[in-house]
């Protein structure tokens, strides 16, 4: 599930939000993968990968992760990132490209604190992305960290983890028809307002 909050009126949130209630209705798995591409300025390359949207904040697009991760050297070095949404049982791919910024620690508190304590064990004992011996070995640090949380009536949220937004300058909504007729229709701000074309398929 993806949550919005402080809805935003302009166009390209209305379609966003329309094509998100016709996929939550087919029944569309993952609804809330993202799929995130940043730059890796020390190696000139960049990198995908899936994030779980969990809010729309009026423009702010919240993901959490580890602020140790390769993901988070990146958005610090690199603030701009671009991101796509696909929606296969409505035949609807979103693409956006924005600037991201770290939340502030009131926000990543908050939900953290909403989370379950399985999932902030593995937040606590998992060093993302680093190397590690085996799987066994995850599966052990995770356990041992579970252990020592059930312990404590409240656990803090660990510096090296919290959230992330990045706010859209740009969407394209990709609509699916046949005979590969889809329909394109992109959205870039300028000066505050949205400014809409169509592109050819």
């Amino acid at each position: 599930m993806i949550h919005f909050i402080n809805t935003v009126k302009s166009e390209p949130y209305k379609h966003l939000q329309k094509y998100y209630l016709q996929a939550l209705e087919a029944d569309q798995k993952n609804i809330e993968g993202l799929c995130i591409s940043s730059f890796n300025k020390t190696l000139n390359e960049v990198n995908s990968r899936y994030v779980n949207l969990k809010y729309i904040n009026e423009d702010r697009w919240f993901f959490y992760t580890n602020y140790n991760s390769p993901k988070a050297f990146e958005f610090e070095s690199h603030n701009q990132v671009s991101g796509v949404i696909f929606w296969n049982n409505i035949n609807i791919q979103i693409r956006i490209k924005g600037l991201i910024q770290k939340a502030d620690d009131t926000e990543s508190d908050n939900h953290f604190s909403n989370r379950s304590i399985e999932k902030n064990a593995l937040a606590i004992s998992s060093s993302q992305s680093k190397k590690i011996s085996s799987y066994k070995k995850i599966v052990s640090n995770y356990k041992n960290t579970l252990k020592k949380i059930n312990k404590k009536d409240l656990i803090d949220r660990p510096e090296s983890w919290g959230g992330y937004f990045l706010v859209p300058y740009y969407f394209e909504f990709w609509k699916g028809e046949k005979n590969r007729l889809n329909q394109r229709v992109e959205y870039i701000i300028k000066n505050g307002v949205w400014k809409r074309s169509f592109l050819q398929p």
